[in-house]
């Protein structure tokens, strides 16, 4: 009988590289750009992501929860479990955003 193979941890530069390529459907920026990720924890065979909206009312959750799925799951095959958790402490605000996207949207 062979033993199983241990999971592998997924990188977490790898995930925050997948997350570049989710974006905010109503505005059209990533998700990462936009300060919405706050936290990525990989773990073997998993990848837990904490991130918010732009409001707690925002009706697209669903979505980017799909969309995030997708893609760190089509960069990390190691994670097997893609674990998308929505917070709202602390609240999101403009001052999270990256440089660049506070110039796109010119804030």
């Amino acid at each position: 009988m062979s033993a199983v193979p241990p999971a592998q941890t997924p990188d977490e530069a790898a995930v925050w590289d997948a997350l570049r390529k989710v974006l905010d459907p109503e505005v059209g920026e990533n998700v990462v750009d936009l300060g919405l990720v706050y936290r990525v924890v990989c773990s073997p065979g998993k990848a837990a992501i904490e991130m918010t909206m732009t409001s707690p009312a925002c009706p697209l959750g669903d979505v980017i929860t799909d969309d995030v799925t997708r893609q760190v799951r089509a960069a990390c095959p190691e994670a097997h479990d893609v674990e998308v958790s929505f917070v709202f402490d602390p609240p999101w605000t403009p001052e999270r955003m990256s440089e660049t996207a506070r110039r796109r949207f010119g804030w």
